[in-house]
Order: C-alpha cells, then structure tokens, then sequence
C-alpha cells in the first residue's frame, strides 16, 4: 500500500482531465498519478514534461524506454522498471530484450548506439559523476548533441519518478505487475533458478 493515498481533489473537473490523459496514456489509471494529484500543478506540468520527453523528440521512443528500464532497475524502483518494462513491450520490444538489458554490453540484442545510449543511462543512475569522459565520446559516435539532451533528459525523468514512486511506496497495478512477474518467471526459467 502507499504511503499516501490519492488526493481528495483527484475527482475535481480540473483533475479529471489529466487523469484520463494519463489513462488513456498508460492502458490504466497509474498510482503515481493518483498521488501527484495531492500537487495538481506538479502533476499538470510533469505530465507536460513526460510527454515531450517520451513522446518527442528525435531519439528512438525505444530506446528512451530501455534507458527508463536501466535507470530503475539501478535505483531500485520496481515500481518505475516496471512501468518502463510494460510500456516498452507494448511498442514492440521484445520479452526478451528488456530482460537482457543489463546484457546490453555483450548481448547481440543490442546496437553499438544503444551500448552507448544505455552505459551512460547506467552510470548516470548510479551517481551522475560516474559518466565519463570516455562514456560521452562513445555517445558523440552515435547521437547529435540534441539526441544527448534527450538521452539525458530520460534519465533525469526517470530519476525523479524513481525516488518519488519507491520514497512513497507506490502500489504497482495489476496490468505491469503481470508483465513484470512474467518477465522474471522467463528470466528465472532462462537461467536455470
């Protein structure tokens, strides 16, 4: 259970716009949004800043997903990896490849950009002084310098949704809370556990 729950004002008019947009976005009404509500503009203008930074831009909506997965998975947010898992499954990534993102160095899965892409996403969760110099020239190979703001961009989005979801206890809802299970039913399956 969360440690908040939904805001009283999550049935104003003015809410319920914002909360079907991000159904309608999502497949499901997400518990975070339900504890944003308690900041109506908060919530308002993340939305805003979620969309164009998930939903535009030149850099592949795939690939911003897989670095959403890499970003939660290193913070220890269930909650965000699985939303990120869920919603790059329902672009078309494979089972497979979100559950081999942390092989991304050496899985054939991957591309040379998004080695680059995802080592910086990587380092950049574990603490942002642990992106190189190094790290940024094999970004520059691949992506111009607005593709990097973005790359950048996903990962700074996903840091504050990853301490705002696991400091709240955020309760996963059921739709990623399958694929999640299933995604580690598979891995386990994989590796013998």
């Amino acid at each position: 259970m969360s440690r908040i729950p939904p805001s009283e004002h999550a049935d104003a008019p003015e809410m319920r716009q914002l909360l079907a947009q991000a159904e309608a976005s999502m497949g499901y009404l997400p518990n975070d949004v339900l504890s944003l509500s308690h900041w109506p503009e908060l919530l308002k203008n993340l939305g805003g800043l979620i969309k164009t930074i998930l939903e535009s831009g030149e850099v592949d909506p795939d690939l911003k997903r897989l670095i959403g997965i890499i970003s939660s998975r290193t913070q220890g947010c269930t909650y965000c990896s699985a939303h990120s898992s869920y919603a790059a499954n329902k672009l078309g990534i494979t089972a497979e490849k979100i559950a081999s993102v942390f092989e991304f160095e050496t899985s054939p899965l991957f591309s040379d950009a998004e080695r680059a892409a995802l080592r910086v996403a990587w380092h950049g969760a574990l603490q942002p002084n642990a992106v190189t110099d190094e790290d940024f020239a094999a970004l520059k190979l691949h992506f111009s310098e607005r593709q990097i703001a973005e790359i950048v961009a996903v990962l700074s989005l996903y840091g504050f949704l990853n301490r705002w979801n696991e400091t709240l206890q955020t309760e996963l809802e059921p739709l990623p809370a399958e694929f999640n299970a299933a995604l580690q039913q598979s891995s386990e399956q994989k590796s013998g556990t």
